[in-house]
């Protein structure tokens, strides 16, 4: 990555501008130094400790990253929003896993990654920073190294990266807009079901009704924490589960996964602070379903 040194960072050392103003971590600062990275100033190596100056051009080049052999490179089609040096924005289609797992071991997002990085030239593995379960469909946030992960991981712990949600859910919701703050923790005896608990973790999902109909309702969701399954246990809980989510009670009668979709992301972008946002249109069949509904109204 690269950075022009502004005025106000004159005659700071390079170590303390790449912590304190960079926000990289002393772990990825030593990576650079000294696990067959390189710390360029105006193109020729230096020292943490040299100074800099304004106008000068500071670039950190980490080591080639491992690819985990279980990670198999797989030519599957991506659907790309946007794409710089740094990071990838994807519209993932339901059905496609994120990431691997012993009952999805191909097929992935990560598959279809690494395989594209292959073609570009990017010896980085898959580092994704705002995942979805496969049966969601929208936008997906993946960092092509591990410092531009490491600074959107950052981010996101100081809600920074903002998504929003559209869902179709069982129900006539009366409230129009509203806030569900429940904790949520692992269901006992399962590995993969979430539950309110009073155990479980801070949960807080706000909502808005666009549509309610006699059995159904179209709302758009913001999450303020990203809790695993946040949105279907909490829906589930007002007792209005998103349709098609049968893990958490919802029917299969107008569609055969749950109705939930990732359509804006924004967020500041890792190196110039730029705000970056992205929309993603309602898939068709949740479209077909919410068209249906206008008919039939």
């Amino acid at each position: 990555m690269k950075w022009t040194i502004e005025k106000a960072y004159n005659q700071m050392n390079i170590r303390d501008y790449l912590q304190q103003i960079c926000g990289i971590s002393r772990r990825i600062l030593i990576s650079a130094k000294s696990e067959g990275g390189e710390i360029l100033l105006n193109g020729k190596q230096e020292t943490v400790r040299k100074l800099l100056h304004t106008g000068d051009l500071l670039e950190v080049n980490l080591p080639p990253e491992e690819v985990s052999k279980w990670l198999v490179p797989e030519a599957i089609d991506l659907s790309i929003i946007y794409e710089d040096e740094a990071l990838l924005v994807i519209n993932k289609p339901a059905g496609m896993a994120t990431l691997p797992s012993p009952k999805h071991k191909s097929g992935t997002v990560a598959n279809a990654v690494i395989s594209y990085y292959e073609k570009i030239g990017n010896p980085n593995t898959f580092h994704v920073v705002t995942r979805l379960d496969r049966d969601t469909s929208g936008l997906i946030l993946i960092a092509k190294d591990r410092l531009t992960h490491s600074l959107l991981a950052k981010s996101q712990k100081q809600f920074t990266i903002q998504r929003k949600y559209q869902a179709i859910v069982e129900g006539s919701m009366k409230q129009l807009s509203g806030t569900v703050n429940e904790p949520i923790g692992r269901k006992q005896g399962s590995i993969v079901e979430r539950e309110v608990t009073p155990a479980g973790k801070d949960a807080i999902t706000h909502y808005n009704v666009f549509f309610a109909w006699e059995k159904y309702s179209f709302v758009e969701i913001t999450l303020e924490t990203g809790r695993t399954h946040q949105i279907r246990v909490h829906f589930s809980h007002i007792n209005h589960p998103l349709a098609g989510d049968d893990l958490y009670g919802g029917k299969l009668q107008v569609i055969k996964r749950q109705a939930l979709h990732c359509h804006e992301l924004v967020f500041p972008h890792p190196y110039t602070n730029e705000l970056l946002a992205f929309r993603a249109e309602l898939p068709d069949d949740m479209n077909k379903v919410i068209q249906e509904f206008k008919g039939n109204s």
